[in-house]
């Protein structure tokens, strides 16, 4: 199973003729996770024909309106598509009450339950667990309260090698399973068959780091370090650092400069100013740095891995 990046939106501040606030839909080992919800994200996902209804967990990175007021929209279209599933919601304190209180005032029933993982820490901590998956935050520096996203998957299973397998009569179906763990298979005579012999080697586990606003800040590299794909905001280009500074955000120069020191495969820029109306001299700093840098492309899923 491979993972795939659907990035639905991607510039700063508000929606325009041909962008997106900050959305992005996230296939991992058959979990459909969508991470954070500007404003016009259901409209983006019927647009990349995306599973939506597939999704169960949501990633807010903070309380801006271009990373979260498309939620209450989102929500209120799954009620009217008869959900009855759980849906989890994780983000920073207050998205409960944001949450309820829209729900309350504007008399929104949703049949469904939501359940809140309101976070506080500013240390990183798992949040999510499954048999295939975890997820962690990524502590951030923005002007209020704001984590990242990294998704793992977790090591997979060797591959059985049925040729061999297929010579050994008392190998059956319901060994297949401890094998595939990497466990020897004992025949009845005592022999010992090597679980090397018997497998070959598993699927690389990939993995997604997800940076939203943020200024430069060099604790995060140790969290993603080595990740396959990374996802880091770069809105201003580095002659307006100083802006930057002050607004809570990134240059593209120093985007690249987190990738390389956290030695990832892929960098992808996005969260661009308005401002800019070229977008390729985002990469053209970036490359200075980290020669692996990309613009995203709106609805386009992109293989992780």
């Amino acid at each position: 199973m491979s993972t795939y990046l659907t990035i639905l939106g991607f510039n700063s501040a508000i929606p325009t003729v041909n962008s997106s606030p900050t959305a992005q839909f996230l296939e991992m080992e058959e979990r459909h996770f969508l991470i954070d919800c500007g404003e016009g994200t259901q409209v983006q996902l019927r647009k990349a024909k995306a599973r939506f209804s597939k999704i169960n967990h949501i990633f807010i990175s903070h309380l801006h309106g271009d990373h979260c007021f498309g939620l209450p929209g989102l929500i209120a279209s799954f009620r009217l598509l008869g959900r009855e599933t759980p849906l989890h919601i994780y983000g920073p304190k207050g998205i409960r009450e944001m949450l309820e209180t829209i729900f309350r005032i504007t008399e929104t029933h949703r049949g469904f339950e939501l359940v809140y993982h309101e976070l506080e820490s500013k240390k990183s901590q798992k949040i999510f667990e499954d048999k295939r998956v975890e997820v962690y935050t990524i502590p951030l520096n923005h002007r209020i309260y704001c984590n990242g996203y990294l998704f793992r998957e977790k090591p997979k299973e060797r591959h059985l090698n049925m040729a061999e397998i297929s010579k050994y009569a008392e190998i059956e179906t319901c060994d297949y399973h401890n094998i595939k763990l990497g466990k020897d298979f004992v025949l009845s005579d005592g022999y010992v068959l090597k679980n090397e012999l018997l497998t070959t080697e598993p699927s690389k586990s990939v993995s997604y780091a997800f940076c939203s606003d943020t200024r430069y800040l060099e604790t995060v590299v140790p969290i993603i370090e080595n990740v396959d794909v990374l996802y880091h905001e770069s809105t201003f280009l580095h002659d307006l650092k100083e802006m930057a500074d002050y607004t809570g955000h990134t240059t593209a120069l120093e985007a690249a400069r987190i990738a390389r020191k956290a030695n990832v495969g892929k960098l992808i820029l996005g969260h661009f100013s308005n401002r800019y109306n070229d977008l390729n001299v985002f990469t053209d700093e970036a490359r200075q740095v980290f020669p692996n840098s990309y613009l995203p492309k709106a609805l386009e899923a992109v293989k992780i891995g």
